[in-house]
């Protein structure tokens, strides 16, 4: 597990690359206090916790270097010192221990994660895994996956007219979903009932991507079952509904856990803010799918992100994949800057890998 995120200040700042040993504890101590309580750090309250003996004036000293190298600032007119989002996303990369899920938490997670799949769609386990993952932070649980992930239990093909059918997909968990469909010229009347037949009789328990993956796999198969202008109709209408872009969606869960813990008036301006951008669900959507483009957990922090630039939230995402490998979805959370991401990450990671094991043995 490799945490990453599009820090590029770290190698160009050599004031940050060659901090000592004594600024690195006073930075690591800032770093930590403001995570646990998102309250500025003075020098008095420093040289009282620091591992070593320093004064107060001379932690002054290193703290105006440390915000020199762009590390801290000064909030108002506070005597005390909080981490910048450059030296957030220092500290994460370069100086965060990250723990380990315990064993109890892995069986929870496991158990969790499988009685909701058991016997329910997979967007029961996903939502499952959203709400989890907001149990165990500062913030929201998101997920990200499409549609095609979805079981499918029938597909009917219908005309409407001679140019056109309605392809109507119909889902274990009974939802249903209607693509048009252009039609080939000359399609004989009866092939849309023996396009939905020879699909129905393959798709049970399987998404669109799995039967789309089979369909090319044995293409002669189906090219002897079917004339030329019926395997055509097939390959079409798995092609209109195993979509792109319009086909993803995404699953929120504790967005009231962003509301505790309110430090002042401009947190809970911040949290509005936050809200407003998870209600812009296109934006949230592009943001976790850039997570699918590198192993392991991907970590998103503040204005690094134009979705954030306002309420200043971090993001920390993990993708999972099918059976045959293939990223289908991310999940992760969104929440303040001052996630715990020490936990946070393992935990995401593991999920993540929990939701990849239930995929992969189908249930």
């Amino acid at each position: 597990m490799h945490p990453t995120g599009p820090f590029s200040h770290l190698s160009e700042s050599r004031a940050i690359a060659e901090l000592n040993d004594r600024s690195r504890e006073i930075f690591r101590q800032i770093v930590e206090s403001y995570l646990m309580t998102g309250e500025p750090v003075g020098s008095r309250h420093l040289s009282r916790i620091l591992p070593m003996t320093l004064s107060p004036a001379s932690i002054r000293n290193v703290m105006a270097d440390l915000e020199a190298a762009g590390l801290i600032f000064a909030p108002h007119t506070s005597a005390g010192r909080l981490p910048t989002e450059t030296g957030l996303r220092f500290f994460v990369d370069a100086m965060m221990e990250i723990g380990d899920v315990t064993s109890e938490e892995r069986s929870r997670i496991e158990a969790q994660m499988r009685a909701a799949a058991s016997g329910h769609t997979l967007e029961t386990a996903l939502a499952e895994a959203s709400a989890l993952l907001s149990g165990v932070s500062r913030g929201a649980g998101v997920v990200v996956t499409s549609k095609s992930n979805a079981r499918l239990r029938h597909i009917e093909f219908v005309r409407l007219d001679p140019t056109r059918a309605l392809v109507v997909l119909v889902s274990e968990d009974g939802s249903v979903e209607n693509r048009l469909l252009d039609l080939p010229a000359g399609l004989p009347a009866g092939a849309l009932v023996e396009a939905g037949n020879f699909l129905n009789a393959r798709i049970q328990g399987k998404t669109l991507g799995d039967i789309k993956r089979e369909i090319q796999t044995r293409r002669e198969d189906m090219e002897r079952e079917l004339d030329v202008l019926t395997a055509r109709l097939v390959e079409a209408g798995l092609a209109t509904t195993v979509g792109p872009a319009d086909s993803r969606q995404l699953i929120v869960r504790g967005q009231a856990n962003l509301l505790d813990d309110l430090k002042a008036a401009e947190d809970l301006e911040r949290i509005r803010l936050l809200f407003s951008d998870l209600e812009t669900q296109t934006d949230v959507i592009d943001l976790l799918s850039r997570a699918e483009g590198g192993e392991g957990v991907r970590i998103f922090i503040g204005s690094e992100n134009k979705l954030f630039s306002l309420s200043g939230s971090s993001m920390i995402a993990a993708p999972f994949r099918d059976g045959s490998q293939k990223i289908v979805g991310v999940l992760g959370v969104i929440g303040p800057t001052r996630l715990n991401y020490a936990r946070i990450v393992p935990m995401v990671d593991y999920t993540a890998k929990v939701i990849s094991r239930i995929l992969e043995r189908g249930r």
